[in-house]
């Protein structure tokens, strides 16, 4: 029997990619709501990723997409948990914030309202931080390579940017994360890549507190979600 599963994305680019391809293939056997945080949505587009919600999530009952600026402050659509419409909650990726302030207990916005009455309603709550293991790397948007870059006085990436995101830099606010820039760079400045991801002590410690906190579970990498489902 297909599960009813709620998946909530967070403002962060670690764990991004391998948390949509892992959701994407649980989605082919169970219905998957989304939820989608003001920050979750900007970096969606930033990597390229917000258009495969739709392969996800397709729009019908409980198989949604909400997005937090579309839902008011008082996120009614978490009240779903309540209702029990859903059998988990998987918060992945999840930020230094979003664990912050579960840990704390603060509900101040759509996914951490969903985690906090998910947890109430008995749902069980299943959460990737991005900090969960040290020494990592994170793979980045596109960027300019500014030692490969020529500083063309015709830069076709510019040229033929929709979004018109690239000046010295790529403005990742207008970048959908098309790739369109890649092609035309004939210098191949214009890339993705990856950057250290350092985890502070006091994210440690917020991990370590929401392992104890009843209700939900750590998770240490996507592999562990299927397992789950």
């Amino acid at each position: 029997m297909a599960n009813s599963i709620a998946w909530a994305v967070t403002g962060a680019g670690h764990y991004l990619v391998e948390s949509v391809e892992a959701i994407r293939k649980i989605s082919l056997e169970n219905r998957v709501c989304t939820f989608v945080s003001s920050a979750g949505e900007e970096v969606l587009h930033m990597y390229g990723l917000f258009d495969q919600l739709s392969e996800i999530s397709n729009g019908g009952y409980l198989e949604e997409i909400f997005l937090e600026r579309e839902e008011g402050c008082s996120s009614p659509k978490a009240g779903r948990f309540m209702m029990g419409k859903f059998d988990m909650l998987i918060i992945a990726p999840a930020t230094a914030n979003t664990v912050a302030k579960i840990v704390c207990g603060i509900a101040d916005g759509l996914v951490t309202n969903a985690a906090a009455l998910a947890n109430k309603a008995g749902v069980p709550v299943y959460i990737l931080p991005t900090d969960v293991k040290d020494n990592a790397r994170t793979k980045t948007p596109h960027i300019i390579d500014r030692e490969l870059c020529r500083s063309c006085d015709v830069c076709p990436p510019k040229e033929k940017c929709p979004n018109q995101a690239i000046e010295e830099q790529i403005d990742l606010m207008r970048c959908d994360g098309c790739g369109i820039c890649v092609d035309f760079c004939e210098y191949g400045a214009i890339k993705g890549g990856t950057i250290p991801v350092v985890t502070r002590q006091l994210d440690k410690k917020n991990i370590e507190q929401l392992r104890r906190l009843p209700g939900f579970t750590v998770i240490e990498s996507t592999y562990e979600l299927k397992h789950i489902v």
